[in-house]
């Protein structure tokens, strides 16, 4: 398994992922995605939506603001108790989760001496302050004077507001339960401790479902759920060796769940939580129909009964799966005595399924409008920068699933050389038929 700083660094070279404020020393937690990453990024929410909302009847969706009514982080409970118990080393001034802290150690233990551990800094074992509590939310003001009255806050999830405009959904769009309405966006968390690259940062985009059913069907379709959410992972060519699922037990469900299980994904930092899908009984639809003092119930006029839906929801973050995406197509091989590093992403989360070179830079203004015309179909690249060799390698490294060559003997036969990336097989395909060629090739793949 590739390690995290060779893919830190890769990421930054080939343009997926670069630290924010680079030139002014970074700011931890935050990220940005360059030209290549963007095109990753776009194509994973792509998929997600495509199978979610566009391929299904009974999901719509929605695209909310990021700032809600200050009422909304009251009624789910995250004004409260969303925070943290946080302790700083009192020797080298870190600060640390007292969770991680604890099972990192009791994982670890053999004896009650090494539990004892979990009262020290793991980093140089000094001794730790009483843990504190840190609430994670982003907190800001609505207008120009920065009164206690107009106090708000940066969602710190994307789901809330699917819940305060179910109503408002349900009528426009005329659907009957059971139906989910889905939405992808940013939110953001005040983490102490970011870490692992993308994987748990302060500014993050989510893609979540709030799939709204009757009591009596939320766990027939929270199974339904679990498994369908699985399969997505595989069919964006992540390796069903690499996931797994994971039951929550019953002491780690909130309250209010009826039952929750994690997807999670063989980081090289160990079993991680890609999505959590869970049954949130009718919590939050009663929560916040509580507080606000609107009725948030459905009536069924077919069966005349008036209940307030359960709730199942599927919640993945966009920048783990990158992760995920980046560290399962990761490749080393020996190539003619030489390290090759290739990418072997999915055709369809790859930036670009091909790319169109020149040999050389005489034969640029023939080959240019190949690339033009593939344009029209797949994510195309023209490359014509440094000896062909290094375009190859270029495009291995970004995940590129097939490079097209047009060489002299092109001019002649109207044929150009297709390079398959994985298996480095190379055929010679008609220029009028590489459309279909590619598209054969590609589908194929998917």
């Amino acid at each position: 398994m590739v390690e995290m700083e060779t893919l830190v660094s890769l990421c930054k070279q080939r343009g997926f992922i670069f630290q924010s404020s680079e030139i002014y020393g970074g700011i931890n937690g935050f990220w940005d995605y360059g030209p290549v990453g963007v095109e990753l990024r776009r194509r994973i929410k792509d998929s997600w939506w495509k199978r979610m909302v566009q391929s299904r009847e009974d999901v719509v969706g929605v695209d909310t603001s990021i700032i809600c009514h200050p009422q909304t982080w009251i009624a789910s409970g995250h004004v409260a108790n969303f925070a943290d118990p946080m302790v700083d080393c009192k020797k080298c001034k870190r600060r640390f989760r007292l969770d991680e802290i604890e099972q990192d150690v009791l994982r670890h233990a053999q004896d009650e001496r090494e539990k004892f551990k979990a009262r020290q800094c793991p980093e140089c074992s000094g001794e730790l302050t009483e843990a504190r509590q840190f609430n994670l939310m982003f907190q800001t003001h609505v207008g120009a004077n920065q009164e206690e009255a107009s106090v708000a806050y940066l969602r710190p999830e994307t789901c809330q507001s699917i819940f305060t405009e179910f109503k408002n959904v349900q009528a426009a769009s005329r659907m009957r339960i059971p139906f989910g309405i889905a939405q992808i966006g940013k939110a953001f968390r005040n983490e102490i401790t970011p870490r692992n690259f993308i994987f748990r940062s302060r500014e993050f985009e989510q893609m979540e479902m709030e799939f709204f059913c009757h009591p009596k069907e939320s766990d027939k379709w929270y199974e339904y759920w679990v498994n369908e959410r699985f399969e997505w992972f595989c069919s964006v060519g992540i390796r069903k060796g690499s996931l797994r699922l994971r039951p929550h037990e019953k002491t780690e469900l909130a309250h209010y769940a009826q039952g929750c299980t994690d997807v999670e994904f063989q980081m090289p930092f160990g079993w991680s939580e890609l999505e959590g899908i869970a049954n949130r009984s009718d919590y939050d639809l009663s929560q916040h129909g509580k507080v606000s003092g609107k009725d948030l119930s459905y009536f069924d006029d077919a069966a005349k009964e008036k209940f307030i839906p359960y709730v199942v929801e599927t919640s993945v973050g966009v920048d783990r799966t990158c992760l995920s995406i980046l560290i399962d197509a990761y490749h080393e091989e020996e190539v003619k005595g030489e390290k090759r590093v290739v990418l072997r992403l999915h055709p369809s989360v790859a930036p670009y399924q091909v790319a169109v070179f020149p040999l050389t830079k005489k034969l640029h203004d023939s080959a240019y409008p190949i690339a033009t015309e593939l344009r029209k179909h797949f994510a195309a690249d023209f490359d014509s920068k440094d000896s062909i060799g290094r375009r190859y390698r270029r495009h291995d490294e970004i995940g590129t699933p097939f490079c097209v060559t047009y060489d002299f003997d092109s001019e002649q036969d109207k044929k150009i050389t297709v390079r398959n990336r994985d298996t480095m097989q190379q055929d010679r395909v008609s220029i009028d038929q590489l459309q279909r060629y590619l598209s054969d090739a590609i589908h194929s793949s998917i």
